[in-house]
């Protein structure tokens, strides 16, 4: 697929999983350039790391190099691009070779030591947790991850060190790119139903989960979280479920993370007093599904107890932007109903006598039209709510999809439709005791200016 490859253009190269592969090939000493729609502070990063970035849909304005080397350039495209995107059309048509994304991360890693991390949610926190085991080891690895990772500030990494290559991915459900990696060992955080507009129904995408966990033919090398994944089969884990397979005991939690031990069924002691430096049961369960995983890959137990408590977290992640003892502000990716419900949980079991409000960006029409009933009930859970439009991402509007439809099932005093731009004139006519913004859209740029308001 790369013989005679200098040049690699990304089509869609600010997404959080195609520029972790532009920096790998960067890293390798590849040209590598690309595009994508509008800026970011990953296109920001690219840019600072040599890797240029163009904005528009534009054939003329791609570097001649590519162009006059059609024979060594390869095109590398998200799945998620629009399909009258005019660059994939112009590729396509002048015979470029191309590739999706998830093919060439199956590619680059295929004859490495693969773990991989898949779930509908908590994916992102259990890879990063699992780079920060191996980040304490003299192994060599890389990992490709679908968010940044505080620890590292980006996200790809490489370290060089002793032994076979191993390399840490996130197994996209998406478009069922998961089916190109071929993983040694493999973690399922969650099954639940998410992109219908590729997937018929739930039924549809579980068995997508059980057809990615049988890559691995040894079931003692598949993990999944005993109420969250189901239907497969390997070795259950959970952070309060005794008759899984490994649970936690002995929880001590704090709002900056959980003290707590590690037991095999039939009550066997693993390990005591290991800590997590996030707070929440479902980071919890995420930290138990990487202590596995490493464990069973070779990991001994004083990298992951020190991988475990040196892990800073991810941007955008239950991120703590402002925490002072009047006011807090928290920030987080969450975009479905199920980790809405565990973010807004987790608030509410750390600060029970406050109130929250929370902005949130809806991702998709699809999955808003999709979730109507499940994002209304959940966001009633909150004391103030400020719905910002449906970022549209890959899509177009929906007839009868919108922010003010949701609005409108959600059955609490206080809420409203909000564009960006009003949101800061509007809290700073309310007192605001804890602050939560959360979505996958673009409501990161929200982040700064609204500390910024605060005196951050």
């Amino acid at each position: 697929m790369l013989t005679d490859k200098k040049y690699l253009y990304f089509i869609g190269i600010g997404g959080i999983g195609m520029s972790a592969i532009a920096r790998y090939f960067k890293s390798e000493g590849y040209d590598v350039s690309g595009y994508d729609k509008t800026t970011s502070s990953i296109t920001d990063q690219l840019f600072d790391e040599g890797i240029n970035v163009q904005f528009e849909d534009d054939w003329s304005l791609i570097d001649g190099m590519y162009m006059d080397n059609p024979k060594h350039t390869l095109i590398i495209y998200t799945p998620a691009i629009p399909s009258d995107n005019h660059l994939f059309i112009k590729f396509k048509s002048e015979g470029f070779d191309m590739v999706k994304r998830a093919q060439i991360l199956g590619f680059i890693t295929q004859d490495t030591v693969n773990l991989s991390i898949a779930g509908t949610h908590g994916k992102t926190t259990t890879s990063s947790i699992v780079a920060s085991i191996f980040m304490q080891s003299e192994v060599s690895f890389s990992a490709f991850l679908g968010g940044i990772s505080a620890n590292l500030n980006s996200n790809y990494y490489k370290q060089e060190g002793l032994g076979r290559l191993h390399t840490i991915t996130e197994a996209d459900e998406f478009d069922r790119s998961f089916m190109h990696l071929r993983p040694n060992f493999v973690i399922i955080t969650s099954t639940d139903a998410d992109h219908l507009d590729i997937y018929k129904d739930k039924n549809d995408i579980e068995n997508s989960y059980v057809q990615f966990s049988q890559l691995v033919a040894e079931r003692e090398f598949v993990f999944f979280a005993k109420n969250a994944a189901n239907r497969i089969i390997g070795c259950s884990y959970s952070a309060t479920d005794p008759t899984a397979d490994y649970y936690a005991t002995n929880l001590k939690k704090s709002a900056r993370g959980t003290y707590f031990d590690l037991m095999k069924h039939g009550d066997e002691v693993l390990m005591t007093n290991l800590y997590i430096s996030l707070p929440g049961m479902h980071n919890l369960e995420n930290a138990i599904g990487a202590i596995l995983v490493t464990l069973k890959s070779g990991m001994n137990w004083e990298s992951i107890k020190k991988g475990l408590a040196s892990f800073k977290g991810i941007k955008r992640r239950f991120e703590y932007i402002i925490e002072r003892d009047n006011f807090i502000f928290i920030d987080d990716y969450a975009h479905h109903p199920s980790e809405l419900k565990a973010i807004i949980n987790s608030i509410q079991n750390l600060y029970p006598n406050q109130h929250i409000t929370a902005i949130f960006q809806p991702h998709l029409y699809s999955r808003t039209q999709d979730f109507m009933g499940e994002f209304a009930q959940v966001l009633e859970k909150v004391d103030r709510l400020i719905l910002l439009p449906i970022y549209a991402a890959r899509e177009k509007a929906v007839d009868g999809v919108s922010s003010d439809v949701l609005l409108q099932k959600i059955d609490i005093e206080h809420k409203i439709c909000l564009e960006k731009s009003e949101v800061i004139p509007y809290l700073k006519e309310h007192k605001i005791e804890i602050l939560l913004t959360i979505g996958a859209g673009d409501i990161d740029q929200l982040v700064q200016p609204i500390a910024d308001n605060y005196g951050q």
